[in-house]
């Protein structure tokens, strides 16, 4: 039996290609998609480059996609009843080795084996109507959320729930976001939701105005870093915002964060990329400043999460600015390569739901 699945050779190349069903091996399952989301390192890492890379974002010309939701419609031997057919749901996007440090805490994406696999990079991923994973990478979708839900979930609510946790955000907070692609997005709603005062800060305009239709405060970038940085300590009614997140990778909006923040303040640095120049005793160590990085969630924190988004009622597929057939992937990402959207997914059965 074949089905279709989508590979990203490079150079900003989409194909779509005939494939055969695979069948899952001891202690996997068979997952039919429902959706699966289209991620920044997608494009940073596969899409775009002439030439891949071989280490853990190395792309190994399998089908591509690592935020995939689905439900299991075969199982092989070995696998619990847990994950028995019929089931709904989320992969979590690392496979690791099992048995190192990291792996131990669930920290999958911090394996350094051999062993280690990622979804849509080093085995197959989402974006192909079938998809075999690992038991030890299933995480349960509830019946409250959807898959567009779930998608989102895998991976890019996933980096923004964590960076969230690092910063030990709460209700006593006033936050500011810089960067509000889908990451951003979700950083920024995610901070809300646990109680925070939100800022976000974005050039695109379109992008600006798709937050503020989410409910996210937020005004276009200025001409330059100081002007987001003085429009940054006047929203916070004090002197500097007691975290700040760059969801951008941008250099400029990386300071922004580190001289909006506050003394004793907390900066996550999210987006992939770049660098930035700063001057190191005025700016951090005068102002005791913790900088933490943070690229994506544990699998525990996304089985936390999934059951804080039941809790608070909140779907996430509202930063779903548009969505595609598998056939049409090949203009899913020339349209998401443009940096003006919300996320963007290829769906499996009918429309989302309107929140």
């Amino acid at each position: 039996m074949c089905t279709l699945g989508v590979f990203l050779p490079g150079d900003h190349q989409c194909e779509v290609r005939t494939v055969k069903v695979p069948t899952p091996n001891h202690g996997q399952v068979l997952v039919q998609m429902r959706a699966s989301t289209l991620c920044g390192s997608d494009l940073r890492a596969i899409y775009r480059p002439k030439v891949h890379k071989t280490d853990a974002e190395g792309y190994l010309g399998v089908i591509a996609g690592h935020e995939p939701c689905g439900i299991i419609v075969k199982r092989g031997d070995g696998v619990l009843d847990v994950w028995k057919e019929g089931t709904r749901v989320i992969i979590y996007h690392i496979q690791g080795c099992g048995s190192c440090f990291d792996c131990r805490k669930g920290q999958y994406i911090s394996c350094h084996a051999p062993e280690r696999k990622a979804y849509g990079w080093q085995r197959d991923g989402g974006h192909g109507e079938y998809l075999v994973a690992d038991q030890q990478s299933l995480v349960l979708l509830p019946d409250q959320l959807t898959y567009l839900d779930g998608a989102i979930i895998a991976c890019g609510l996933g980096t923004a729930y964590a960076a969230c946790l690092r910063a030990q955000i709460s209700g006593r907070d006033r936050v500011l976001v810089t960067g509000l692609g889908p990451v951003g997005l979700g950083t920024a709603l995610v901070a809300q939701r646990l109680g925070a005062r939100v800022l976000g800060i974005e050039f695109d305009k379109d992008r600006v105005n798709f937050a503020l239709s989410l409910g996210i405060s937020c005004v276009q970038c200025r001409e330059s870093a100081d002007a987001d940085v003085q429009h940054a300590m006047e929203w916070s009614q004090v002197d500097g915002v007691d975290v700040a997140i760059d969801c951008s990778g941008n250099a400029s909006a990386r300071l922004t964060c580190l001289k909006a923040a506050r003394s004793w303040g907390r900066v996550v640095f999210v987006g992939e990329g770049g660098d930035v120049a700063v001057e190191v005793s005025p700016v951090i160590i005068h102002k005791s400043l913790a900088i933490y990085g943070s690229w994506v969630c544990s699998i525990s924190q996304m089985e936390e999460l999934v059951e804080k988004l039941v809790i608070w009622g909140f779907h996430p597929e509202i930063t779903v600015s548009d969505t595609f057939g598998i056939d049409d992937a090949r203009i899913a990402y020339e349209l998401f390569d443009k940096g003006k959207t919300g996320k963007i997914a290829i769906t499996y059965e009918g429309e989302r739901k309107v929140y």
